[in-house]
């Protein structure tokens, strides 16, 4: 039988009903827990095929997207027999741990490693000296492996012993001063003591292949070609570091880490090791870097202080970042797409399709189907083909430079101004130009930025055509980073990226 205490705690409180209306319906409910209140209100927010589509994602398990994803790279060698569509393959699964590991300290940890690299660096010379002849040691591959790993663990807990106690920009600057630590040991390691122990810049070349109960995966095939064997030996690391990682980050220790990154004050009054959280998530982060060096180091025969140079620390963030630190799927994704990206990047010819597509895409994907989106781009072609006949008729050699080959390049030499030799001061001047009017439709609304933004856009394609493609390797660079603030400002918590909690 309910009793008069009963009635007390099911009765409103007084002047809740009161309270509650005169917030309008979309207010607190006062006397009712406002998550479980609006749980329905939530779930109706996710509508559209977008909202579907992000529903069905979520609902499949991790072990089917892990299956997919080795299938898809078992799949390589059997789709393509080019040894360079093979060697890209094992880039991008190498890549994908190198992001796996990096995840580690920055998405489940919080905590900002600017010496990432460095680990991946010990790693590959920690196994060129076990296995070759530099020192005389020629470890069998099932002993080196593990034992390169338990290195790179040791090595990222000594860096993480000075650095415990610092957060954000402080341990950003200790953790860039021991990459360049390595960088500089690396280069200058041929005479240490009076005894060369990594051979400066001329590296250390002849190591031993990978070699397991007497079977040797061969770097390349008869024909000269890449080994498949080492693409599938990466693949089962990749596997296997995959789901130890898994059950790592569903275990205590990786539920301390998301606590750890969310309010390191907060985690550490409910009691919970903060240091020696940050201690674990150094090492575990360099024991997966310096795993992978194992791989390539195998692979090429060989290692160099300018394998582990800055932009490969750049790229791993990327990866990282544009697929959702956090996310063990989001940052393997990140890495497949910025692996391909950057070899995209790497013909003009890809590379100038890739950026008017994107240039397209970007504009769909802000103006829809609409009557802007029509005088953009009607502007901006007729821009293109006014101001090249008006520069062809004052002088042929400012449209007269080469495009290349190709149904795009084609295109573009009868609608990009490009002179048969650039003055040294147009590059600068066009470039800032360029920065200079992004800046500015920032700030702009209406029909006064669709007009900025026209010439804006002809000015960004005559850069790409006389700047970015002549020098293609810091081109890929600039472009990844136009992705990733384009992104950002989409998605800021990347692809895949878990949300972070706020107080707003």
């Amino acid at each position: 039988m309910p009793g008069p205490l009963d009635d007390d705690l099911t009765r409103p409180l007084e002047g809740a009903a009161e309270a509650a209306s005169a917030e309008g319906p979309t207010g607190p409910a006062v006397g009712r827990d406002e998550w479980v209140a609006r749980h329905g209100e939530r779930i109706t927010r996710r509508s559209g095929v977008a909202g579907t589509l992000e529903a069905r994602l979520a609902a499949v398990p991790w072990w089917a997207w892990l299956t997919l994803l080795v299938a898809a790279a078992c799949l390589v060698p059997v789709v393509s027999d080019s040894g360079y569509v093979r060697r890209v393959a094992f880039d991008t699964v190498v890549f994908m741990l190198l992001a796996l590991g990096l995840n580690i300290v920055v998405g489940w940890g919080g905590l900002l490693d600017l010496g990432y690299v460095a680990f991946f660096g010990i790693g590959a010379y920690a196994y060129a000296m076990l296995a070759s002849d530099q020192f005389g040691v020629h470890l069998p591959s099932i002993v080196a492996i593990p034992l390169v790993a338990l290195i790179g663990f040791v090595a990222g807990w000594l860096v993480g012993l000075p650095s415990r106690r610092l957060t954000g920009d402080y341990l950003a600057i200790v953790t860039l001063f021991f990459f360049q630590i390595f960088l500089t040991f690396t280069n200058n390691g041929d005479d240490v003591f009076g005894r060369s122990l990594t051979n400066g810049p001329n590296g250390i070349l002849d190591l031993d292949a990978f070699s397991f109960f007497g079977w040797t995966l061969s770097t390349t095939t008869a024909q000269g070609q890449f080994g498949i064997a080492y693409l599938y030996a990466a693949i089962v690391v990749f596997g296997i570091v995959y789901v130890a990682l898994r059950l790592l980050n569903d275990s205590r220790t990786g539920r301390a880490w998301r606590s750890l990154r969310e309010d390191p004050l907060a985690a550490e009054l409910m009691g919970m090791p903060v240091n020696w959280l940050k201690l674990l998530a150094f090492a575990f982060g360099a024991s997966v870097a310096a795993l992978t060096g194992t791989l390539t180091a195998a692979l090429n025969g060989s290692v160099f202080p300018q394998d582990f140079a800055f932009p490969l620390l750049i790229a791993v963030y990327t990866m990282v970042i544009l697929g959702g630190a956090g996310s063990q799927l989001g940052v393997v994704i990140g890495a497949i797409l910025i692996s391909v990206l950057l070899e995209v990047l790497r013909d003009p010819g890809d590379s100038r399709s890739m950026f008017y597509m994107l240039a397209l895409l970007a504009l769909v994907g802000v103006f829809r189907l609409s009557r802007q989106l029509a005088v953009v781009l009607g502007g901006t072609i007729v821009l293109g083909f006014a101001a090249r006949a008006v520069a062809g008729a004052i002088d042929d050699r400012w449209t007269e430079g080469m495009q290349g080959s190709g149904r795009v390049a084609d295109w573009s030499s009868e609608w990009v101004i490009v002179p048969t030799q650039l003055a040294s001061w147009i590059a600068p001047v066009t470039y800032i130009g360029l920065i200079a009017l992004v800046l500015m439709l920032s700030l702009l609304h209406g029909w006064v930025r669709i007009a900025v933004l026209v010439p804006t856009l002809y000015l960004a394609a005559f850069v790409w055509e006389n700047v970015m493609l002549a020098k293609p390797e810091p081109t890929r660079y600039v472009v990844l980073g136009a992705i990733l603030v384009a992104v950002m400002i989409v998605r800021p918590n990347g692809l895949l990226g878990e949300r972070r909690v706020e107080i707003v």
